[in-house]
């Protein structure tokens, strides 16, 4: 059985419409969703980014020790999972953006896939990230 590191990225919303929904309810999630709370719509999540896990490891290892970035990124081998949203962006863009020299080629590759889809969540916050370790 082999591990890795999977990064999903919201892709799209919608609501999860069902014939017998009264249309006074109806509007309560359409109003939901305009607020952005999350009643009755389904996230769709593509997978964007994919890392064996032992790679994984020492690339997060670039970080620089005991940061907030790197603590963050430590969650995925702790919890089995992490979220990454607009209130991370900042924090491990510069982050990944300074770890860049000292890492290998294949590293830096990744590092720039994930500012890629840091930045998407930059122009668009209700973008967010599942990380997740899956066994396969």
């Amino acid at each position: 059985m082999s591990e890795s590191v999977v990064f999903c990225q919201l892709s799209r919303k919608f609501v999860d419409e069902n014939d017998n929904t009264p249309s006074d309810a109806q509007q309560v999630v359409y109003y939901s969703l305009a607020i952005g709370h999350h009643l009755g719509v389904i996230d769709c999540l593509k997978e964007n980014l994919v890392c064996s896990f032992e790679p994984y490891k020492a690339w997060i290892a670039t970080l620089e020790e005991g940061s907030e970035a790197r603590r963050k990124m430590e969650g995925v081998p702790r919890y089995g999972e992490i979220v990454i949203d607009q209130s991370h962006v900042v924090l491990l863009a510069k982050a990944f953006d300074a770890a860049k020299p000292n890492q290998t080629e294949q590293q830096q590759e990744w590092s720039q896939a994930l500012l890629d889809m840091l930045q998407a969540i930059q122009q668009e916050p209700a973008i967010y990230l599942m990380v997740r370790r899956r066994y396969d």
